[in-house]
């Protein structure tokens, strides 16, 4: 939905209806994940994708039929090959996508929810997108909850509903993670009765280069270009300048051990978080080190030969470091691609955290037989 939160919420804006196909469900090759969005606009418009084109037309005409009627659906592609090849799905993976009209009348909370994510502000939206077993006149399908962390607004359509979701979705909201979930009518959590679609707008992740060298400016371009919000930490003020890394969204002066503490201590770095130590000197890096395996990061990677990882780990474990907590950090980081410029160093790193998060082997394709796309994260 990030993609197109701006378009979406121009014609919003000025009162005009927007036909919105979501996906919420993805299995085999799926070309998209959950959360991608497509948009047809008032004008017909095209904006966004939901599988990278191959069910485009189908979703268009769907949505269209919705601004229309003003019914939402939930839509699967990909049931069948036949199916699949008749939309185009031809990678043989599986969509479910929910197609539903958006206006002032249909999603009054939408003005804050981008509000919300614009200021990076946490924020979840749940939507009832099948209902089975419904009670008389009490259809469910369609009615939406949004959920911050100290309120919510709109309603499922019962108070018990509201408070187990509520309670389940901040959870889901802390991870950062948007996911398929299933309620009885009543808010019993072992019940199937209703299917809701979270959608989690977390603020980014956060990625902390430590040591302000041309392969941490690298790396934070590549990792803006991922969608991390890109910390530069440094304690030389003469390196650690703003025009030396245009790429990153902050460049600090403090010792890195110091300014990790600080901000792990406030909250603001969480199991999303990714932390690159660059510095290869005993005296930054240990001691940010030490901090870093300590506290609940997705990733810990720090750069250097093996000797000098040998001799990391043996500093590391007379500062009273577990081998449960040395165990946890990627050195030398990155990938083997054979990278040697700052460049396919920070592609290398790049590769290595990408491949964490989705649980890859950083094999090549063409050597394996397994899916492509891993259904979850394994570091979400």
């Amino acid at each position: 939905m990030r993609e197109v939160l701006d378009e979406l919420y121009s014609w919003w804006e000025a009162g005009q209806s927007v036909g919105v196909g979501t996906v919420i469900a993805t299995w085999k090759s799926a070309p998209r994940p959950a959360g991608a969005s497509m948009l047809v606009g008032p004008d017909g418009t095209a904006v966004g994708s939901v599988s990278g084109g191959c069910v485009e037309g189908a979703v268009y005409e769907r949505a269209q039929e919705t601004i229309a009627s003003g019914d939402p659906s939930l839509e699967r592609y990909g049931v069948s090959d036949d199916d699949a090849f008749a939309v185009g799905l031809t990678c043989g993976g599986i969509l479910d996508v929910w197609v539903e009209r958006i206006d002032r009348t249909t999603y009054p909370e939408f003005g804050e929810v981008v509000g919300s994510i614009r200021a990076g502000a946490p924020v979840a939206v749940v939507t009832c997108v099948s209902s089975t077993a419904a009670p008389t006149g009490d259809d469910r399908v369609g009615r939406r909850l949004v959920i911050w962390p100290d309120r919510v607004a709109g309603t499922l359509g019962s108070a018990r509903l509201d408070e187990a979701v509520a309670d389940d979705a901040r959870g889901l909201l802390a991870a950062g993670r948007t996911a398929t979930v299933h309620y009885g009518h009543d808010g019993e959590r072992r019940g199937d009765d209703l299917t809701l679609f979270v959608a989690s707008f977390a603020p980014r992740p956060r990625m902390i280069v430590f040591g302000a060298i041309d392969f941490a400016a690298a790396l934070a371009r590549i990792g803006s270009f991922l969608g991390y919000r890109v910390t530069v930490c440094d304690a030389r003020p003469v390196f650690a300048t703003k025009k030396r890394f245009p790429d990153a969204d902050e460049v600090i002066v403090d010792w890195p051990h110091r300014y990790l503490q600080a901000e792990s201590d406030a909250g603001r770095v969480d199991e999303r978080a990714v932390l690159c130590v660059l510095t290869h000197d005993p005296k930054f890096d240990v001691p940010v080190l030490e901090v870093a395996l300590r506290i609940p990061a997705a990733y810990v990677g720090a750069m250097g030969s093996r000797r000098t990882h040998e001799d990391r780990l043996d500093r590391l474990r007379e500062a009273g470091l577990s081998p449960a907590e040395t165990a946890r950090l990627a050195s030398p980081i990155g990938l083997d691609l054979g990278a040697r410029t700052p460049e396919e160093t920070a592609v290398s790193i790049a590769a290595e955290i990408v491949a964490g998060r989705w649980g890859g082997t950083g094999a090549r394709l063409s050597t394996l037989h397994e899916a492509i796309h891993r259904e979850h994260s394994v570091l979400a």
